[in-house]
């Protein structure tokens, strides 16, 4: 069998590339953006993957569905008439002024939970001959809008080469971390639903009660507008920023970070590349508690509401991991051994493979 392999790759600024790039050696042989016996689609919720999705209605294969809510996909690739048209088409005809207001509003829909109540599955969904997905959560929401095969698979973990200890010693000195301060981090493309806002304020209050830590914000934002809203509480003091990190760096920092950071709320049902990531080298990671974590055993990361008590919550781990670094290291142990055990990249590829040759 041989599978054709649809999906943007590096260098695409997207994690969807990093882990398609990464699974591509693992499944045999693969015809990269051409037809093959069975074809896989990897989909996610941005422009990267027009074509791709057009693909996937016009030859029907297996689709790998990297967020469960392509409702932002739609709003940027639709017009309105088009727009209300396939919102109409997955939640039926009395939904008509539910899409126009959407649409008039979708300013807002970066953060606004009523978009990522409507998924807009069905089409993509229903012609598949198999739907691949990585957690619980996102398993639900595809099996409320189509009755295809779906297939639950880990995202995979390959184990990178890491850095000398050394050269993480003189990169935590660098930016004024000394071998006691926690560092806690968050990474990747800064959008509104990865609560950074939460963050920073928590920090803050971590600090003013006391807490040896430093925080990194690496990435690029989603707008100016966004960066500009963030900008007030990135000038408080204990902040180290980057831009877009190259991967080798992007590896150090990684490795030199204590803390993980990676809420999500709303949630599309996405599980993040650089969260397995850490957990696979052995650091602790702080997730917003939903069902899209539900794997991950309890004592191997940390589970931060995203009720009122958010931010409270996430400033007290910081506070507690920065006078006691032994239970960061304990968490990070128990984190690396679930994502070896469940995400090791062959393992995920059998799994791939069960599916493949079973559509």
């Amino acid at each position: 069998m041989t599978v054709g392999y649809f999906s943007p790759m590096p260098p695409a600024a997207t994690g969807v590339a990093d882990y398609s790039a990464a699974l591509l050696p693992y499944l045999g042989p693969v015809r990269l953006n051409q037809s093959g016996d069975v074809n896989l689609y990897h989909i996610g919720n941005n422009a990267l993957h027009r074509d791709i999705y057009q693909r996937a209605l016009a030859e029907p294969g297996v689709i790998v569905l990297h967020d469960a809510v392509l409702q932002h996909f739609y709003l940027g690739m639709l017009s309105e008439d088009a727009y209300v048209d396939e919102f109409v088409y997955n939640y039926g005809e009395w939904s008509r002024g539910e899409a126009q207001e959407l649409w008039r509003e979708r300013a807002r829909s970066g953060a606004d939970a009523r978009y990522f109540a409507r998924p807009m599955l069905r089409r993509i969904l229903e012609g598949a001959r198999a739907v691949i997905v990585h957690n619980p959560a996102a398993a639900a929401i595809a099996r409320a809008h189509a009755a295809c095969l779906i297939a639950e698979i880990p995202h995979l973990f390959v184990a990178p080469e890491l850095p000398d200890p050394v050269e993480i010693v003189r990169l935590r000195h660098s930016i004024g971390v000394g071998a006691r301060t926690l560092l806690v981090g968050t990474f990747g493309h800064q959008r509104e639903t990865k609560r950074l806002g939460v963050l920073l304020r928590a920090f803050g209050r971590a600090v003013d009660q006391g807490a040896d830590a430093r925080l990194l914000v690496s990435g690029g934002f989603v707008s100016e507008a966004y960066a500009n809203t963030m900008e007030p509480l990135l000038r408080q003091p204990g902040i180290v920023r980057t831009g877009h990190l190259k991967e080798a760096d992007f590896w150090k920092y990684l490795v030199a970070t204590d803390l993980c950071v990676n809420l999500r709320y709303p949630s599309a049902a996405e599980s993040s590349g650089v969260a397995v990531r850490m957990m696979g080298i052995g650091k602790a990671v702080a997730f917003s508690l939903d069902a899209s974590v539900g794997r991950i055993p309890r004592n191997a990361c940390l589970r931060v509401d995203t009720g009122p008590a958010e931010e409270e919550l996430l400033a007290e781990y910081i506070v507690w991991l920065a006078k006691e670094p032994g239970a960061a290291a304990a968490i990070g142990r128990r984190a690396a051994e679930h994502i070896v055990r469940e995400h090791a990249p062959e393992k995920v590829a059998a799994a791939y493979l069960r599916v493949l040759n079973g559509v």
